[in-house]
């Protein structure tokens, strides 16, 4: 049921980010502070489809 996802960068809309996810356990879109090189800072970085 694992699934991988892409994670984009809420500030600039850039998907920097794959990683895995269990759709079974965590049905809703997830969200994480991540470094974005071009913001050059932590930006919250949200799940896309």
């Amino acid at each position: 049921m694992n699934v991988n996802i892409n994670l984009e960068c809420t500030s600039c809309h850039e998907r920097l980010y794959l990683t895995k996810k269990n759709k079974r356990n965590h049905p809703q879109r997830l969200e994480l502070k991540k470094y974005c090189p071009r913001e050059r800072h932590v930006t919250l970085h949200r799940e896309t489809k």
